[in-house]
């Protein structure tokens, strides 16, 4: 393929630079979360982790909670449950990250029919799991072959150049991040600027709910790939590869205030 997709690019990401005036995403979140607070006194990521914790104690067909449910360290516990996810689960005898964790125990715990459930609830679900892993490390292991299989295909996955414009996750988290004016100046890298724990999170610039799944999803959308199904191989992979990347970094806030 040619230059002219670069070219295209370049051009299309300086503009946004320019119409944003360079303004660095990070910090313009700090101010909107700061102005929200001001004058709503609550921001949207609180709201959803309320009604993610009352969905948590709904009781389900079967009549159990998700407390019945174990997310890697006992049932019910979930400090410091969700930084060690994605993860292998004997039960299952698969890798599951939150998202897909969520499904399994309201499934297989609770009674629900895969039918019965929402996305909505899944992701308020994981807003309220993984608020309780604020303040610690991200501890994602391989020790399982299934794990070690899984790393493999996520690290293929991101460098892999795909879709019609001929790029990948690692084009703007690698290759050309700080290179190019607007989104890319900006672009988390990998292993070294904690993305892993940018999600879950609330987009204020478009007032969405998003889980990593979410953002995988969107981001095979920009660079003009087929979207992966929820909860498919290619998302869990890549949230392994990223996981393990980012093993050490804190998690400052579950779910975080994005732009």
């Amino acid at each position: 393929m040619g230059k002219g997709w670069q070219v295209g690019l370049m051009f299309l990401l300086l503009g946004i630079g320019l119409a944003q005036g360079e303004v660095d995403p990070r910090e313009e979140a700090k101010r909107q979360r700061e102005l929200l607070l001001q004058t709503a006194g609550i921001l949207p990521t609180e709201l959803i982790v309320a009604q993610g914790e009352e969905l948590f104690n709904r009781k389900g067909p079967s009549g159990r909670t998700m407390a019945e449910c174990d997310f890697g360290l006992g049932k019910g516990v979930l400090e410091g449950a969700a930084a060690r996810l994605p993860r292998y689960f004997l039960d299952t005898g698969k890798v599951e990250d939150l998202d897909s964790r969520i499904l399994t125990c309201m499934t297989r715990v609770q009674g629900f029919k895969p039918e019965q459930i929402r996305r909505s609830e899944v992701v308020a679900i994981a807003f309220y799991i993984a608020s309780k892993s604020t303040g610690h490390k991200i501890q994602v292991r391989l020790l399982f072959p299934q794990e070690r299989e899984l790393y493999a295909l996520g690290e293929k996955l991101f460098y892999a150049r795909t879709g019609q414009r001929d790029v990948g996750c690692a084009t703007c988290h690698v290759t050309y991040v700080g290179r190019r004016a607007g989104v890319l100046r900006y672009a988390d890298v990998l292993g070294k600027d904690k993305s892993w724990t940018n999600w879950p999170a609330y987009r204020y610039s478009n007032d969405q709910t998003w889980t990593m799944q979410d953002r995988i999803r969107a981001c095979y959308g920009n660079i003009g790939h087929p979207q992966p199904n929820l909860y498919s191989l290619p998302i869990l992979a890549l949230q392994l590869f990223m996981a393990y990347n980012n093993n050490g970094a804190v998690v400052e806030e579950w779910p975080a205030f994005v732009r």
